[in-house]
């Protein structure tokens, strides 16, 4: 096996390091704009990550042009590493975050759009960090749909070749200028619909830096907010979380379908299977828990601080539809506390962790198309074992799928059971409850935020000790780049290069 490409692999850190402290200099206009104090902090902080980036690319300038399987690999992980330890500098040098544990995790939080907080007090945060910690979610996000689109397929990641088929622009075994032009829409959809919410929650009656740090969190389904109730802190004004839902549900359906709408081949879209069970699952999820809430009311919305303005069957409604999507989702948002609902929505939720948004969107989690892939694996083991010389493939968007592909899946989806079995024993071990331990495990790997018992949506992760939150990070970070990219890297043979 030939030698890694460690120049090219530093390229791209580089490069990484120079967009990060680019996206920093706007953290930097909004601190001077609203005179919070920590403008110099920030500048200081994007400085020195443009130096290092700066720095990186000069000396690897003349690399080769090369990126095989192993170097993907490097470049995925490491880049998420290196774009979080950057991340840090605004939190350090500006001491809004105390020690580099808490600011390591709140950035890895914020990269991976996890949304799980160490912060207790987020409304005393200078205006330009708030701005800076929204930000890499939507930095996150954006580049978890480049890495979808663009990479996972290229190296068999989970399944992914699956949506290879359906992206834009995609090659199946190597990268070609077409991939440059998906990225460039898909940042266009991303972008205007960032824009689009960011005028609709202002129209609302959000003032504009509430509006554009939500609409960052939204769209990358991250879940960080500017007020310590999250969205509660507008429970009395049902039109700002309605757009919240709407926005929260493009984000988590993928967003070649959005391409595919904005072309005008809406049929296309209504005939994808992902998106029409994305669609049934949360219709069905939200009738379920609504139902419940509405007839136990006095329990249901016992953790709403506001009046339930337009009647209680619609606030009933409205905060299942809203929970069930920031669930499935995996954004994190919250309008009220599900964890003080009825025992079986608990556990209802706690289900919903593990389902996930499309393949291709922000969300993260297992992802629908995998679901449905594993469950008619299932049934035609069945008809299999009635007629075993059948010819029985299994299909998807009426596409019979390989074998390999469903071993991929099945694969992860194992894979992902036995990390979430690992995470939670970690946690366990560090003298937690049980639910506070499965519930962190879970939302660490789905990368959903809230969780249960001691970090339900009315805490926070600030409680864990210090090596629980390196391993929550951790889990963030396997969870986010599809298990097999870093743990891949964790191998002996891996690093042989023969």
């Amino acid at each position: 096996m030939p030698r890694l490409n460690y120049q090219i692999i530093l390229h791209v850190m580089g490069l990484l390091l120079l967009c990060n402290g680019g996206f920093m200099l706007s953290a930097v206009l909004m601190s001077w704009f609203y005179d919070d104090g920590v403008t110099m902090e920030i500048s200081t902080a994007a400085l020195i990550t443009l130096f290092i980036g700066t720095l990186l690319m000069f000396t690897t300038r003349g690399h080769r042009k090369e990126v095989k399987k192993r170097e993907g690999y490097i470049i995925v992980t490491f880049g998420w590493i290196f774009m979080a330890l950057s991340g840090t500098l605004p939190y350090v040098i500006s001491e809004a975050v105390p020690g580099f544990t808490n600011a390591f995790f709140e950035t890895m939080s914020g990269y991976t759009t996890t949304g799980a907080s160490i912060m207790n007090d987020i409304e005393v945060v200078p205006e330009g960090i708030l701005f800076w910690r929204s930000l890499t979610h939507w930095i996150g996000g954006m580049g978890i749909i480049v890495l979808a689109i663009a990479i996972l397929p290229l190296l068999g990641i989970g399944g992914m070749q699956l949506f290879a088929a359906e992206a834009p622009g995609p090659s199946a075994d190597k990268l070609k200028p077409r991939i440059t032009d998906t990225a460039k829409r898909l940042w266009l959809i991303y972008v205007s619909y960032t824009a689009a919410e960011t005028i609709l929650l202002s129209a609302a009656g959000m003032s504009f830096f509430d509006a554009i740090n939500h609409a960052m969190s939204t769209l990358s389904t991250g879940g960080f907010s500017t007020k310590n109730a999250s969205m509660a802190y507008w429970n009395d004004q049902p039109v700002i979380q309605y757009i919240i839902i709407i926005f929260m549900f493009l984000a988590g359906s993928n967003f070649v379908m959005s391409y595919f709408s904005f072309k005008g081949k809406v049929q296309r879209v209504l005939q994808d299977e992902e998106f029409r069970w994305y669609f049934i699952f949360i219709a069905a999820f939200t009738a379920i828990s609504s139902v419940i809430v509405y007839l136990q009311a006095d329990v249901g919305l016992s953790s709403i601080d506001h009046p339930m303005v337009w009647g209680e069957a619609e606030s009933a409604f409205r905060h299942s539809l809203f929970q069930v999507l920031t669930v499935i989702t995996t954004t994190g948002f919250i309008s009220a506390d599900y964890t003080m609902w009825t025992p079986f929505l608990t556990i209802f939720f706690f289900g919903m962790f593990f389902l996930g948004g499309s393949a291709g969107s922000t969300a993260g989690g297992v992802k629908v198309m995998r679901h449905i892939i594993m469950i008619r694996n299932g049934v035609t083991e069945f008809k299999r074992t009635l007629h075993p010389n059948a010819i029985l493939p299994v299909r998807f968007n009426k596409k019979s799928i390989s074998g390999k592909i469903v071993f991929n899946i099945l694969g992860f989806f194992i894979l992902y059971m036995l990390a979430f079995i690992i995470g939670s024993v970690v946690l366990a071990a560090l003298d937690l409850d049980f639910q506070t331990a499965i519930g962190g495990a879970a939302s660490s790997l789905g990368n959903i935020g809230p969780a249960f018992g001691g970090l339900s949506p009315v805490n926070n992760f600030d409680m864990l000790p210090s090596f629980g939150k390196w391993w929550c990070a951790f889990l963030m970070l396997i969870g986010r780049l599809e298990l097999f990219t870093v743990l891949i890297i964790l191998t002996p043979f891996f690093w042989r290069n023969r």
